[in-house]
Formats: C-alpha cells, structure tokens, sequence
C-alpha cells in the first residue's frame, strides 16, 4: 500500500518560515508528478506546487516567489520550502503522488499563519 507522509506543519507568525516534507513508499518514487495541496476551512482544495520527474515546476499565483517545491529522490522524499508566509496561507498542507491514472494522497500537516 502507498504511503505519504507529511511532517513540518505548525504555528508561524506571518513573515515567517516553514519546510514541509513528504515522505513515500511503496512506489516509483523518482517517476511520479509530486504536488502540495491546500485546503482551508470552508474552501475547495487547491494546488500549491508541482514538480515532475525531470524536475520541472509549477506553481499557483499565490505562492509564486515565495514558495519553492523540491524532491530527493534518492530520499524519496518532496519537499515545500514557504518563505514570507501570510494568514491567508494558513490551511490543512497535502502531499499528492500523481501518476495516470493513479494518484495517491497523504494525511495532512496543518499549517497556521497567526500572530
């Protein structure tokens, strides 16, 4: 069975910095489409970031220059790096392993954003 597992959630004051990690098993690992996702309370999930096997990137407006996704493969293991976090940016952080037609998801890190 597939695992992702998240880690490096918690409480930051805005201006600050956070490192998630998401650790795999049980797959490919260095073949997958890796993501970050978010949900807030009361909103639809959203994508953050996403990084495929060759190591191209995308992300959402929102995030753009201050957040940096990453993978070690070696590790199996990817990577958000969130710089000058926001309140808004507070939300449940998932973790998506992506490769058609299957896709897999983690448990969820929270991240909150408050002063």
């Amino acid at each position: 069975q597939v695992q992702l597992v998240e880690s490096g959630g918690g409480l930051v004051q805005p201006g600050g910095s956070l490192r998630l990690s998401c650790a795999a098993s049980r797959i490919i690992f260095s073949i997958y489409v890796m993501g970050w996702y978010r949900q807030a309370p009361g909103k639809q999930r959203e994508l953050v970031a996403t990084i495929n096997s060759v190591g191209t990137t995308n992300y959402a407006d929102s995030v753009k220059g201050r957040f940096t996704i990453s993978r070690d493969n070696a590790k199996n293991t990817v990577y958000l790096q969130m710089n000058t976090l926001k309140p808004e940016d507070t939300a449940v952080y998932y973790c998506n392993a992506r490769l058609a037609p299957n896709g897999y998801w983690g448990q969820g890190t929270q991240v909150t954003v408050s002063s």
